[in-house]
């Protein structure tokens, strides 16, 4: 895809969205319960969509709340749920309905005083500690939670993820009877939704510190004395989201050399630079996204982004903003020699996306390699049960375990990944990006990219149930094929998709959920040249696999 012309450029006013059209069209546009594209669909985090689209309305969280609330009921959840959103102008209403629907169903809700923002990892934190608690003496009256957000996505999105008694994304076998329960209830017309009025339920909500408790205890998961001691200078920009709060918090806390450079909270997102493909969109990953960020990358030794929710991280050195699969194997590299507390048999968690760079970061390290599909549900086991250390996906997001191996968030959190890279600078003297340098002399330079290929509805399905054996070919690139797979090594869960692996490149393709595309993620550890012929035999390979499933 070319490169947009306002790539990087301040938003102009002619693309921001309507928001009072936005938020009409939640109350006043009714979704088609039989389109399927109108439909509660949970993806890999939670419930997504657009109320001008007719894909995130009223309706859509009537529905989920209630369902939620049932599905609470069955299982016996009997504790409170602590319920988060962010900045974005859908959150707002999506709020306000789930609060009406769930007190009505008996819920215990709690709610961040004054009605404000919350991240997600302080919904994971919140719930975590409250079950730690509970389980400590024998309790079955166990906490849950919801964050209403669309993480980094356009201004015009709303989302509703919902986090069960673990903390972490609900697996998929949770999220499939909250989704079929949510579209049966809009099927129905919406009779069995319990509601009581804002004013009511606002009586019974019950309000929760979730900043303070988070702040005071990063001290068990982070070296904050060497941060402040070095002076390292930390320059954070929330990008308009729910983090806002916490990093003056913490600031003020510790007492750290920390600016926050924009300060703004404006559900337009009027003051970002515009993505790679004309679109605003808080992708603290992106170069174009974090332009702002990034030139004033002089002024501080460490700056750190955060999507609206807080679940991702961008680190931007005087070098540059990092590429997310470079502060990950950085990330793997420090904490595993610097966390003297940790067990030897903790593993390593990454998506079968993430970079080959995690692998061989962890072979040196004598450390296991968890490979899972793309979905942080696939690592709030391991962390929970603290069996992994240190668990990412290539998106920029990752959690980890605290200093005495106990779990911290088994959700994604971008507040504690900015942190560390000012601890790597404080113990160490060198940048993330510095650190990154010493791997590539040690195990090699890598290319990475991920690129959209045109496909199908058929073909997409295909590809979602393709064997190994569909796959002919014996080489890619000039290499033998090491590894031909439909299943996570990891846990053996499908991965939706299919990788090839040889000994110094890989790709992995995936179809999309909403386009008709499928993704192809490549790397190669012999330079640019060989990954685009990976790519382009990628594609190839692809294309034969749809022939031999016949819809080629």
């Amino acid at each position: 895809m070319s490169l947009h012309p306002l790539a990087g450029k301040p938003a102009p006013h002619s693309i921001l969205v309507n928001i009072p059209r936005l938020v009409s069209s939640y109350y006043a546009l009714r979704p088609d319960p039989q389109n399927p594209a109108q439909q509660v669909a949970f993806g890999t985090s939670g419930h997504r969509g657009t109320s001008l689209a007719g894909t995130f309305n009223e309706a859509h969280i009537l529905a989920v709340a209630q369902a939620v609330a049932e599905y609470r009921a069955e299982q016996g959840i009997t504790g409170p749920l602590f319920m988060g959103m962010d900045t974005h102008a859908l959150s707002e209403a999506a709020w306000i309905t789930a609060v009406e629907v769930l007190v009505a169903n008996g819920v215990d809700v709690r709610v961040e005083a004054g009605r404000g923002y919350t991240p997600t990892p302080l919904i994971s934190h919140a719930i975590l500690e409250h079950n730690r608690e509970h389980n400590r003496h024998r309790s079955s009256n166990l906490a849950d939670g919801i964050v209403i957000t669309p993480s980094h996505n356009p201004p015009q999105d709303g989302g509703f993820k919902y986090n069960p008694p673990n903390g972490g994304p609900a697996d998929t076998r949770v999220t499939k009877v909250i989704q079929e329960r949510a579209n049966q209830i809009l099927r129905d017309g919406l009779i069995e939704v319990k509601r009581w009025p804002l004013s009511k339920a606002l009586l019974a909500v019950g309000e929760f510190d979730f900043v303070t408790p988070y702040v005071s205890q990063l001290g068990s998961i982070l070296d904050m004395e060497a941060i402040k001691a070095a002076g390292v200078q930390i320059g954070v920009d929330p990008l308009g989201g729910a983090s806002l709060a916490v990093w003056q918090r913490i600031a003020e806390h510790y007492g750290l050399n920390l600016a926050i450079v924009n300060e703004r909270i404006d559900p337009s997102f009027s003051f970002m630079t515009v993505d790679k493909d004309g679109k605003i969109r808080m992708d603290c990953s992106s170069p174009y996204a974090m332009a702002s960020l990034i030139g004033l990358k002089d002024r501080f030794d460490v700056a750190i982004g955060n999507d609206p929710d807080a679940d991702r991280h961008g680190i931007v050195t005087p070098d540059g903003l990092m590429n997310p699969n470079h502060y990950l194997a950085v990330c793997v590299h420090y904490l595993y020699q610097n966390r003297p507390q940790w067990q030897a048999s903790l593993g390593v968690g990454k998506t079968l996306v993430s970079s080959s760079m995690i692998d061989r970061v962890a072979k040196h390290l004598g450390r296991r390699l968890v490979e899972v599909p793309v979905g942080f549900k696939y690592f709030v086991d391991g962390l929970l049960q603290g069996t992994l250390g240190f668990a990412g996906e290539e998106s920029a997001g990752a959690s980890f375990l605290r200093m005495d191996g106990s779990a911290w968030s088994t959700d994604k959190d971008g507040i504690i990944l900015g942190l560390l890279a000012a601890e790597i600078l404080a113990k160490t003297g060198k940048s993330p990006s510095q650190h990154y340098r010493d791997l590539e002399a040690r195990f090699g330079s890598s290319a990475y990219s991920r690129m959209d290929a045109e496909a199908n509805s058929a073909q997409k399905k295909a590809l979602s149930n393709l064997s190994p054996e569909m796959v002919t070919a014996t080489y890619l690139a000039g290499e033998p094929i090491l590894a031909k797979l439909t299943r996570a090594p990891g846990n053996n869960e499908p991965i939706g998709g299919l990788k090839v692996v040889t000994e110094n490149a890989w790709f992995a393709a995936r179809p999309s959920g909403t386009e008709d595309v499928y993704k192809i993620y490549a790397e190669s550890f012999k330079g640019p040249e060989h990954l685009e012929r990976v790519l382009a035999e990628a594609r190839a390979l692809v294309g034969e696999a749809f022939r031999q499933a016949g819809v080629g």
